[in-house]
């Protein structure tokens, strides 16, 4: 997020949420939008296919089809343009390339738009007229306009937006993601990215290799890597032999199921460390034990760039232990094995760390945007957001004020990309997935709790009421199969106008009926993130 999550709940003049059941899955900033909505009086637009809860406090619910999120947002973009709205001082003196912005842009008016989205051009226009007169905005979003083959330029198109709108590096506004899970960004942070090291340094620069070589001892190809993605399904290629997979379940998470599960019975060697044996358990060669949050201390980085400590209340349970332990051992059992893989002269290379804050120095050493973050600091009770630039900083809870981090705001022209699948005549309905408030992810800790599964103990698939009628469903205990290209799953349907005609709604927290039996395997070119969102399905009555 560029902005703090305080800062758009108290300074935002209008929201802007796009593809975030934000209530259900960010629930303590949903609360903070919900009262600022309802204290403050400030508008709220929702951009989803789904009526979610938040819609319903919402001022516009623009309830356009899935994967049509970049026709949207020109739309609201060629409106603003036409109304005269767009920052002209702020184009001028911090962005560039707007001329061939705007030639793009001006390709999407709001009866094609409309013809796109299914969205009346009506609420196109208020949508815009509101986005126009009250800055400023905050624009936020989650993997509700990711998941898709084309979830970059989504979210370039949103970029494009709040540069359009002058909204960048002030208070209330911004472009702000929603991370799916409490450590995400500090994965992302810490090297988690298979074309960065830690800090968003590049792989391939020259300069940043001989950085982390001469502290760890060991240089590395100049070479981007593989994300899961890609890796997993690679095994029955030939090319990936061992996956280690740590507080992850890919057989539950991961597209088109039955596929990942070929491509981890084939793999050579597989290590799993996790809490419980979960659904990727009966794949491993070796089980190890980490602990939770509860069992070591350490850091997240939470959605808002904010660096919190995390303290041990408990010892570790069994014989599991920390993550960073396990993963120490491990690293120097590879060195005694393999020495000439590692110069142990270098500073980091030994892998005897005493704590982690002897960890967080070493992160402070290396990575720019932490350089000033301490366990110290942390302890002392400061608010740290990245980049924290030295120990006397006081961290930044707005990024890009006065400037950008690389100069001007580039406006990116982005045409709209259907799909991978649309609705045909074996496939008539497309399901969208993802989570429910009861339930997380996998569900592999969410479906041990018993009152949880008293609430929500059983898959449950959206289906509109019109289309129930077609489909023979009678309003009772209705089980329903869904079968689309790459898998069946049976379900008990629930009957919603939630969703709209034409569109079905699935979770993947039940191994028995998981959404991503069903979910197809086509990646974003840029990102490698699968397309969730849209998958032709066939339902029926069973």
């Amino acid at each position: 997020m560029t902005n703090a999550m305080d800062d758009i709940a108290e300074n935002a003049e209008a929201f802007f949420i796009i593809g975030s059941n934000t209530t259900s899955q960010h629930p303590v900033f949903g609360t903070k939008l919900r009262r600022a909505i309802q204290q403050r009086g400030t508008p709220l637009i929702v951009a989803d296919p789904r009526r979610i809860d938040i819609s319903d406090i919402a001022t516009i619910h623009l309830q356009h089809k899935g994967g049509t999120d970049t026709a949207l947002i020109n739309g609201l973009s060629y409106l603003i343009l036409q109304n005269g709205h767009e920052d002209k001082e702020f184009i001028a003196k911090r962005t560039e390339d707007f001329e061939e912005y705007r030639a793009v842009i001006q390709d999407y008016p709001p009866e094609k738009v409309s013809e796109i989205t299914g969205v009346p051009v009506e609420m196109l226009k208020e949508a815009a007229e509101i986005m126009g007169t009250h800055k400023p905005m905050a624009v936020m979003w989650a993997m509700g306009i990711t998941q898709h083959i084309k979830g970059v330029r989504n979210v370039m198109a949103l970029a494009g937006l709040q540069m359009l709108l002058g909204n960048m590096g002030v208070q209330g506004g911004g472009t702000n993601p929603l991370r799916g899970q409490n450590n995400v960004q500090g994965a992302c942070d810490l090297g988690g990215l298979p074309n960065n090291f830690p800090g968003y340094q590049k792989v391939f620069n020259p300069d940043v290799q001989k950085k982390f070589a001469d502290a760890w001892g060991r240089g590395t190809a100049p070479k981007v890597g593989k994300t899961v993605t890609e890796l997993v399904p690679e095994v029955l290629e030939g090319n990936t032999h061992a996956i280690y997979v740590l507080g992850e379940d890919p057989i539950m998470s991961d597209p088109d199921t039955k596929h990942i599960r070929a491509n981890f019975e084939a793999c050579d060697f597989v290590v799993l460390q996790e809490l419980f044996e979960s659904e990727t358990a009966p794949y491993a060669d070796v089980l190890l034990p980490g602990s939770s949050f509860a069992e070591k201390t350490g850091t997240f980085t939470n959605t808002e760039r904010r660096v919190q400590m995390v303290r041990q209340a408990i010892a570790p349970i069994g014989d599991s232990r920390p993550d960073w332990h396990i993963i120490s051992d491990l690293a120097k059992r590879i060195i005694a094995l393999t020495p000439e893989l590692l110069s142990l002269n270098a500073p980091y290379s030994g892998w005897d760390y005493d704590s982690t804050s002897a960890i967080m120095d070493e992160i402070a050493a290396l990575t720019p945007q932490y350089s000033g973050i301490s366990h110290e600091r942390l302890e002392n009770g400061e608010r740290l957001q990245w980049p924290v630039k030295g120990y006397d900083h006081p961290g930044t809870p707005i990024l890009h004020v006065g400037e950008f981090a690389h100069g001007k705001g580039k406006f990116k022209p982005i045409e709209h990309v259907p799909p991978t699948e649309s609705p045909d005549d074996e496939y008539p309905y497309i399901m969208s997935t993802g989570r429910v408030l009861y339930h997380w992810h996998g569900g592999q800790m969410t479906r041990r709790v018993e009152g949880i599964m008293k609430v929500y103990g059983e898959s449950l698939v959206e289906v509109n009421p019109d289309d129930a009628a077609n489909i023979g469903l009678n309003g009772g205990e209705n089980r329903i199969r869904l079968t689309s290209r790459h898998g069946t799953i049976e379900s008990k349907a629930l009957i919603t106008e939630r969703v709209p005609p034409g569109m079905v709604y699935a979770n993947f927290h039940f191994p028995e009926a998981s959404a991503n039996e069903l979910t197809h395997a086509s990646l974003d070119p840029v990102a490698k993130i699968p397309e969730y969102k849209v998958t032709a399905v066939k339902v029926e009555k069973v």
